[in-house]
C-alpha cells in the first residue's frame, strides 16, 4: 500500500449544524479522499475529482469547507499538541499552512487524475 499523498489527524469535522468527530482524519491516497472518525471508521469519501473545496471569505485561516458527495463538511485542520497533523513530515507552520497544504495536495491530486 503506498503513502498517503496527505494525511492530517486531529481534525475537526463538522456538517451543519454538528460536529462529527473532533479529532477526526483526513486522507488523500491513490486519488481517493476520505473523511475518517477518531476510531477508523469512515464518514465519507469520494475520487479527489468528485470533491470540490475551498476556504471560503468567512471562515477562520485553519478552515477548510468541501463538498464530498453533495454533503458540505467543514474541517478545522489544527496540529495537535506534539506539533504533527500532516503525513508529508514537515514540521512547524501554522493553521493556515496547513489548510493550505491540504488544498494544495487535493489539487495535485485531481490533476495526476
Amino acid at each position: 500500500m503506498s503513502e498517503p499523498e496527505f494525511s492530517a489527524r486531529g481534525v475537526r469535522i463538522a456538517r451543519w449544524p454538528r460536529s462529527l468527530t473532533r479529532a477526526g482524519e483526513v486522507r488523500i491516497e491513490d486519488g481517493r479522499l476520505a473523511l475518517l472518525t477518531s476510531y477508523g471508521s469512515e464518514i465519507d469519501s469520494a475520487p479527489v475529482e468528485k470533491v470540490r473545496a475551498g476556504r471560503p471569505w468567512f471562515a477562520k485561516s485553519d478552515e477548510t469547507v468541501a463538498t464530498v458527495n453533495g454533503t458540505r463538511y467543514r474541517l478545522t485542520l489544527h496540529r495537535d499538541e506534539h506539533g504533527g497533523g500532516s503525513g508529508g513530515g514537515e514540521a512547524g507552520g501554522g493553521e493556515a499552512e496547513e489548510s493550505g497544504r491540504f488544498l494544495a495536495a487535493l489539487k495535485r491530486a485531481a490533476k495526476r487524475r
